[in-house]
């Protein structure tokens, strides 16, 4: 698929993810697809640094609804979108293949920011680590 094809295949995407974050994290409408994204800037880098998805506190979400992903060419367009904000969040990438659920995307993320997100979820469950 080329062209507007694959551009609505990932709004498509993102309007799934956006509403798998509202569903499933926050339990109400929180989270939505950013203006314009996909669309090679313009508005959406002002409004929100490139990020695909707007309203995911101290995340910076790049969707991909691709086969065949270049994960760290897709990181780096996500850590370059948020250099242009200027924001706190973490990057991360999110990428779905065809005939794979969106509770089964993939999410990739530099170690460094997972190490803060695997200490939380010790310290929640109460396992003491040194």
């Amino acid at each position: 698929m080329k062209g507007r094809g694959c551009k609505e295949k990932g709004a498509r995407f993102e309007r799934e993810l956006a509403e798998w974050f509202n569903q499933q994290v926050y339990g109400r409408e929180c989270a939505f697809r950013a203006p314009l994204s996909g669309g090679g800037g313009g508005v959406n880098e002002r409004m929100t640094g490139g990020a695909d998805l707007v309203g995911t506190p101290l995340i910076h979400v790049e969707a991909k609804r691709v086969e065949r992903l270049n994960f760290l060419e897709a990181m780096a367009q996500a850590e370059r979108s948020l250099a242009r904000s200027g924001g706190p969040e973490v990057p991360v990438v999110i990428n779905r293949r065809n005939r794979m659920t969106t509770d089964d995307s993939l999410v990739v993320m530099r170690l460094k920011h997972w190490r803060i997100l695997y200490l939380a979820l010790l310290q929640l469950e109460g396992i003491h680590h040194v």
